[in-house]
């Protein structure tokens, strides 16, 4: 089949490369005028690397990339260590696949990269999706610039203000969580003895926290700084905000995150937009995919992740048979329920993270803080309905030779 995928980033051009996996032909539309990601880092947990596998990138990745060694929650201000999961090898060992921590950057690189090679020519940038119509015997996606592409399916993995999902369902507003997101990323040999934890770092707090982790091998460090705010909406992420705003917001928290404020180059924020569960993923022949329909806060690091699984479950259902329209709902049928799931996870973790007085932090963090101690695989079991799950292996589609 030929393959409409409107969207360039981590979703859509994941979703190119398992479709060509399984025997498609593909166009990637992208509305940019050339693939690239700002933003920091993001976290590719073992059920996400299963994806990666599955599409033989995982050493590529892993070359540009840092294996954390444990999972942590900490107080914010004391750094007090209330449970940590360990990751390395006991990650493989207990989900079948290593966990990693990538520059956004370098993950679309990593696929870009990959797509270019393998089906030279297929992306078309500066190409905006204005409309699409569909029969019995295809879809055509009429572009800004006057020209129309046709094909089988269209697959849009165009973001949290997705075109296709607005043409499908009209139009509708996001909805603004309250919060806004602080993120920056510092070279380690700035830090001097204030180095983050070579790991995946929860640091905890009143109605405020922060999340901090190691890139490229090391020599990086990611910051996230995530705090109630409700009044100011900015969505981009190039928005810039100032050293003095943020390290106001994390006054009096432990030394590492005050020395990553203040040696970031650039500190950008931008507030957190969610959407409800959509009812409906597909039209026909056109099916949403990633934050195009399931938009997710970062408080569960998967949202990248979700949108890797989308991909290869969608190549694989448009696999099994001719029948498209059904291909397309079974599709819906074996992500909703997951992703729906996850999306609830994430927000629930802002309550967790934000807990407002002593008493309400003593009565959630004190019972973990004792769990990892006396049962520390009760807090790695926590995970695993997120991490074990394979998407690779459901539906059973294999691809092609």
């Amino acid at each position: 089949m030929k393959i409409i995928v409107a969207g360039g980033g981590i979703g859509g051009l994941t979703a190119a490369l398992a479709l060509i996996q399984f025997g498609h032909d593909v166009t990637v539309l992208e509305q940019a005028d050339a693939i690239g990601e700002i933003g920091a880092g993001l976290q590719v947990s073992p059920n996400g690397m299963r994806v990666i596998e599955a599409l033989g990138l995982s050493d590529r990745l892993t070359a540009v990339a840092f294996q954390p060694e444990g999972i942590e929650l900490r107080m914010g201000r004391s750094g007090r260590v209330v449970f940590d999961v360990p990751l390395g090898l006991a990650a493989e060992e207990r989900w079948g696949a290593p966990y990693l921590h990538v520059h956004r950057a370098d993950l679309i690189a990593v696929l870009s990269d990959s797509l270019q090679a393998r089906a030279p020519g297929c992306i078309r940038l500066g190409a905006r999706v204005e409309a699409y119509s569909q029969d019995a015997h295809g879809v055509t996606v009429a572009l800004a610039d006057g020209t129309d592409v046709s094909g089988d399916v269209l697959v849009g993995a165009d973001g949290i203000h997705s075109r296709v999902r607005e043409l499908m369902l009209g139009p509708d507003e996001p909805r603004f969580t309250g919060t806004v997101a602080w993120r920056a990323v510092v070279p380690v040999d700035q830090l001097g003895a204030h180095l983050p934890p070579p790991t995946a770092c929860v640091w905890v707090g009143r109605q405020r926290h922060a999340v901090t982790y190691r890139l490229r091998g090391g020599a990086l460090a990611n910051f996230v700084g995530v705090v109630e705010q409700s009044d100011w909406r900015g969505e981009s992420w190039s928005d810039e905000g100032t050293k003095a705003e943020a390290l106001d917001h994390f006054r009096g928290w432990h030394p590492v995150i005050e020395t990553l404020i203040r040696n970031a180059g650039t500190l950008n924020r931008w507030a957190l937009y969610d959407r409800p569960p959509l009812p409906r993923w597909t039209d026909g022949r056109v099916a949403l995919l990633g934050d195009a329909c399931h938009p997710m806060l970062p408080f569960l690091a998967q949202g990248a992740v979700m949108a890797m699984e989308d991909a290869w479950v969608l190549a694989a259902r448009l696999s099994e048979s001719g029948a498209v329209i059904g291909a397309l709902a079974a599709y819906q049928m074996d992500r909703h329920a997951r992703t729906t799931a996850v999306q609830a996870g994430a927000r629930a973790n802002t309550h967790i993270f934000h807990r407002r007085n002593l008493l309400t932090q003593l009565a959630t963090y004190g019972p973990m803080w004792v769990a990892g101690r006396m049962v520390p695989a009760l807090v790695q079991a926590r995970n695993d309905w997120i991490y074990a799950h394979d998407a690779t292996a459901t539906p059973q589609a294999k691809p092609l030779p």
